[in-house]
């Protein structure tokens, strides 16, 4: 932070992202398109370059050529002021292995964090959609002295299992324990049918990160994970406190966004963050000009309507031919629907072509599918689940150049 003190960002963007194939089948889970024209990475690097934060590693590993990519043509920062945004790829300093887990990838990364000798380092996952100033955090983090602020938002207890949960001490945003994935967590003082849930976002005093890092690694037992490892860690150290994103307020956001915040890992959760932007009133807008999304856009020409074609409640990204129907669907750049065909509900990535009389329905469509004319896609529950991925929720999902009406 420019005349503040100096702040490392460390993105952690090495996941393989498994539940979310087969959209991961050839990149990795922060590279996932979203929202029509964004990377999954893009919103977490919007927030840490909005806040200020412009000296950002992100450490990558699983199927990263995408990702690498993308980071390296669109997050250009300016050298002359010593800024940049670099993917760092996992090199094996410790040795002939790849990283054990999200502590170790940072442990084999020490040296970026030598080298800047920053005061603070904010470690931020990459694959979770929401807006948030981590200058907020930072702050509450300085005024709280602890070794380790949590990131930490307000879900229902009976959703507890699927994530970290933080229980702090009735009186005060010190953390008194970090549960890993919990069946049955504490509520919380006055509300006891809620948790806090981590983020998956910390700040960092630097010394503490180094030692804790260290002290984690000599242990053999260890997981050698942030939320599994090194949050318990401090927090049985008393070194550890809570930051409410409730208390986080945004510029340019309107109150019916206020804490938005979406973990997109599963194919129902990736669609239904699409459906929040559909909606005449968004639950989470992509237009916020006072706290922008940073992303790469070709060069292409506005989406074009022809006679007959026409879309409602959907996002249509450049390039997009519409001479079909579409309602409620997320379009990525250069989709085409041709006469007579009907897209409800779905998420089309870029290249995707449907065509004529095909009806394409709750469905994920991966990059340069081709939909023969006629064709069905989520009109046929029995014959989508003999050829495709169908997620608990009913979402059909195709990978990347998938042949439709082939098994993939």
């Amino acid at each position: 932070m420019r005349g503040g003190p100096s702040v490392l960002g460390i993105v952690l963007a090495g996941g393989e992202g498994k539940r979310l194939m087969p959209l991961t089948a050839d990149r990795a889970k922060p590279a996932v398109t979203f929202g029509g024209t964004y990377r999954l990475v893009d919103f977490v690097l919007s927030n840490l370059v909005n806040a200020d934060i412009l000296r950002i590693c992100v450490l990558t590993q699983y199927k990263s050529h995408s990702l690498d990519r993308h980071v390296t043509t669109t997050w250009r920062m300016s050298s002359l002021l010593g800024n940049y945004v670099t993917p760092v790829p996992a090199q094996q300093r410790l040795g002939p292995r790849w990283y054990l887990g999200s502590a170790d990838a940072i442990l084999q990364s020490l040296n970026l964090v030598h080298d800047e000798q920053p005061d603070y380092v904010a470690v931020f996952g990459a694959d979770h959609v929401y807006r948030m100033d981590p200058r907020q955090m930072l702050q509450a983090h300085i005024e709280g002295g602890a070794g380790v602020t949590v990131a930490g938002l307000k879900v229902p207890r009976a959703e507890s299992s699927a994530f970290g949960v933080i229980v702090p001490r009735p009186d005060s945003r010190h953390i008194t324990s970090f549960l890993e994935k919990p069946a049955d967590p504490p509520g919380l003082p006055g509300d006891p049918e809620h948790v806090h849930a981590s983020m998956g976002n910390y700040l960092f005093s630097t010394k503490v990160l180094i030692d804790a890092l260290h002290q984690d690694a000599a242990d053999p037992d260890s997981a050698h994970d942030m939320g599994g490892s090194i949050l318990p860690l401090l927090t049985g150290r008393g070194e550890a406190q809570l930051y409410d994103f409730d208390d986080n307020r945004v510029p340019g956001e309107t109150p019916h966004e206020h804490g938005y915040w979406r973990d997109v890992g599963t194919l129902d959760a990736y669609y239904e963050a699409h459906m929040d932007l559909v909606k005449d009133r968004p639950a989470f807008s992509l237009d916020n000009r006072e706290w922008p999304v940073y992303t790469y856009n070709d060069a292409l020409p506005p989406a074009k309507f022809c006679a007959g074609g026409f879309a409602g409640e959907s996002v249509v990204s450049p390039g997009c031919v519409i001479r079909g129907q579409v309602t409620g669907s997320v379009l990525s750049p250069g989709v085409v629907i041709e006469p007579g065909a009907v897209v409800q509900g779905s998420v089309l990535h870029a290249g995707v072509r449907v065509g004529r009389g095909a009806v394409v329905r709750g469905a994920v469509l991966d990059k340069n599918i081709e939909v023969p004319p006629g064709a069905t896609i989520g009109v046929n529950p029995d014959k989508d689940a003999e050829l495709y991925t169908i997620s608990p929720g009913g979402v059909v999902a195709l990978g990347k150049g998938a042949r439709v009406g082939e098994r993939g």
